[in-house]
């Protein structure tokens, strides 16, 4: 009842089925019983395929301004957490600094009682 019921997989056959059946077709281009007949005058070469330039994001004065009003808030919202990180620290060595100065008058007043 307690023991671990392994599932039996089969093992993996090694003939891989394509997805999708080729289909016989007939050729489209028509075969050629002769070579193409070589001829005498130049040609110019063919020209080179111009790539095509996608267009750059444009955005409208709408989208500008709320893009602009992300980054600030963004960066007012970094700002924010990096300022009260770096308040918390300085409390923190303040409070250390305050014990250490707490702790040595201790020690000190003891020692001039003995």
């Amino acid at each position: 009842m307690f023991q671990p019921r392994i599932p039996v997989n089969p093992l993996p056959t090694g003939i891989v089925a394509p997805l999708v059946q080729p289909t016989i077709t007939a050729d489209i281009a028509p075969h050629h019983g002769t070579d193409a007949a070589v001829c005498n005058h130049h040609h110019a070469p063919a020209p080179a395929p111009v790539p095509a330039q996608s267009p750059a994001p444009r955005l409208a004065p709408v989208g500008l301004a709320v893009v602009v009003a992300g980054g600030v808030g963004a960066v007012l919202v970094v700002g924010t957490v990096l300022v009260s990180m770096l308040l918390a620290v300085a409390i923190s060595a303040a409070s250390v600094a305050v014990c250490a100065v707490v702790l040595r008058s201790l020690l000190n007043g003891q020692r001039r009682q003995h």
